[in-house]
């Protein structure tokens, strides 16, 4: 049965090529995740603040070499792009420093739909490094693979997320009650979005 529609982004844009680096700002780098960072998403998801609005924990490298094994995957399936955020003084030789991950979940790229996720290390907080990196993710989505909105979701417990939102030109759109069971209970969980030719500053 054919579509009225033809697909926003055609099967193939990301899959077609390697998943690129993407420049942020002159101290930072996002890259493809590499199974050497392994011990980075251990000692990620051993941070109790991390590790209280996620799902999940990585309790062995191996189990992490796992995740980015899947995370590796589906850029090349289309259902997902993550990056980690590296310093970007040793990117190119992979010392750079790891300080958190920013990645686009739930693809749907032919009505140009995804979810933006981040998380960042303890040492690297306080510093705008999610702000930037979602900044610089919202940017190639947009402008460069041709996706039309970005959401992203939160606990309405989760401030600092909240404040992120806000910074990179996530408009709240609503609540969405008991979304999603933390290891706490149910939390109620905003909606922010952002098209495509939305003022990055809101």
């Amino acid at each position: 049965m054919p579509y009225l529609v033809p697909p926003l982004i055609p099967p193939g844009r990301l899959a077609d090529s390697a998943q690129p680096a993407l420049a942020v700002t002159d101290d930072l780098l996002l890259r493809p995740w590499r199974c050497e960072d392994a011990p980075t998403i251990v000692a990620a998801f051993s941070d109790p603040a991390i590790q209280h609005w996620h799902l999940r924990r990585a309790e062995t490298e191996d189990e992490a070499r796992d995740w980015i094994e899947q995370w590796q995957d589906a850029w090349y399936s289309e259902t997902g792009a993550h990056w980690a955020v590296v310093r970007s003084e040793g990117a190119s030789d992979g010392t750079g420093e790891v300080l958190g991950r920013v990645s686009l979940r739930s693809l749907v790229p032919a009505i140009g739909l995804a979810e933006c996720s981040y998380w960042v290390l303890p040492a690297a907080r306080g510093r705008g490094v999610a702000p930037r990196a979602v900044s610089a993710l919202t940017r190639w989505a947009f402008d460069e693979i041709g996706f039309e909105r970005l959401e992203l979701a939160h606990s309405v417990r989760n401030e600092a997320s909240c404040r992120v939102a806000s910074k990179t030109g996530f408009a709240l759109e609503g609540t969405r009650r008991h979304s999603h069971l933390h290891a706490d209970g149910w939390h109620d969980m905003h909606l922010h979005a952002r098209l495509r030719g939305d003022d990055a500053n809101g």
